[in-house]
């Protein structure tokens, strides 16, 4: 129903130039995407809201490309995937992904704060494909198909990175004082 009502909003912009279908589209995808690039930046909330918004301007200015032939979300995550690495590749800065600053502004308890700083920093141990590929499978909810769509790798590379980020991210994890009950 979701996937049909996405199309009905497509449509609507695309042969109607109704603006306000594309508002409800944004809204029903700005915080997973929001979230996606935050994850990719190790929690950088100022370039994440710059990439979401890049993402999803060229959205509307290629939504008539959109074909169907996978779900709206899955098209919305490509472009999201292809302006984060425009961004790397145009910064250079993957060496630099692990000594970003992390935002930790958020309005939880302290202990919060430091549990999200400690996922960040074990994402930030991760290749870039690695941290796509968890971020999309544990964060967005993507099934192992869909993140093959997204990244353009076939199933079985996505179930590899997927293996060794999260035995990074374990390992991380224990040396840094949680023991897998947490």
């Amino acid at each position: 129903m979701s996937q049909l009502n996405d199309i009905s909003l497509v449509a609507q912009v695309v042969v109607f130039r109704n603006t306000r279908a594309f508002d409800q589209l944004v809204k029903k995808y700005q915080s997973p995407v929001r979230r996606f690039f935050l994850n990719l930046t190790c929690g950088d909330s100022e370039l994440s809201d710059d990439l979401a918004q890049d993402t999803f301007i060229k959205a509307y200015t290629n939504l008539a490309s959109f074909k169907n032939l996978s779900n709206f979300s899955t098209w919305l995550y490509r472009i999201a995937y292809n302006v984060f690495y425009d961004y790397l590749r145009s910064r250079k800065e993957t060496a630099d992904l692990d000594s970003r600053e992390i935002d930790a502004n958020w309005n939880t308890t302290q202990d919060d704060v430091g549990q999200q700083m400690d996922v960040y920093r074990a994402l930030a141990t991760l290749k870039e494909m690695e941290r796509t590929c968890i971020t999309l499978f544990y964060m967005e909810d993507q099934s192992i198909d869909k993140i093959a769509g997204i990244t353009g790798c076939p199933a079985g590379t996505v179930k590899s990175h997927l293996s060794r980020a999260k035995d990074k991210m374990a390992t991380y994890l224990k040396q840094n004082g949680y023991d897998g009950n947490n």
